[in-house]
Order: C-alpha cells, then structure tokens, then sequence
C-alpha cells in the first residue's frame, strides 16, 4: 500500500454468473494500515455498500454450477469516498478512476460438490 494512500476500496465479484458479473461485496473507507479482514467482520470505520443478493456485507460464494472466477480487487485511493451505501459496484470503480494510487487483484476458484 503506498504511503500516500488516504483509504482503501474492496470488491468482490463473480463474472461467471449466469445473469452476469455478481457483486459479493463493496467496501470503502478502509483504513490503509489495516493487514487483514478477520472472517466475519467489516474493517472498522469502512462503509459496506450493497451485493446483488439485496443486503450489505459479505456474500460469500454459490455458485448454481460449474467452477467460477471470484476476483478480489483491492484498491489504494488518495482520497476517502462519500457514497451512499446503495451505489452499485461498477459506478464505485467509475468514481474512483482519477484517484487511484495502485490496485491488486486476486482470482480465487471455486465449485459447489
């Protein structure tokens, strides 16, 4: 995380989705001293925005068949964002195009057995 860095925004999504890319999670604010996100929490300070399952918070993985893609992109922001918790996943990446410091993204399988 550069040192520079004001916040941080996580997304987590599924473009192998039937319907198309599935939000699991949205979450903004975090703080960029932070070194992990315990199981079952949201990081202290941070704003959870909503899934396309209809609720805020993490969605975890379900997919109905096959093995899919679940992209966890982590973004360092010289700015902290002010958004209503009901902004959709891709108008936060539109808003934080001109503020981003670096970005990561990590690609994790899954299959229901």
């Amino acid at each position: 995380v550069p040192e520079n860095a004001k916040s941080l925004v996580l997304v987590v999504d599924d473009p192998d989705a039937p319907g198309g890319t599935w939000v699991h999670w949205t979450v903004w604010n975090i703080s960029p001293n932070i070194k992990e996100i315990p199981e079952n929490s949201c990081p202290q300070n941070s704003v959870e925005g909503m899934t396309d399952s209809g609720r805020s918070g993490y969605s975890g993985p379900c997919p109905p068949y096959g093995t899919h893609r679940y992209f966890f992109k982590l973004f360092a922001l010289n700015t902290t964002l002010d958004l209503d918790t009901s902004v959709e996943a891709a108008d936060i990446e539109k808003e934080i195009e001109e503020n981003i410091l670096e970005k990561a993204q990590l690609v994790g399988l899954y299959r229901r057995q």
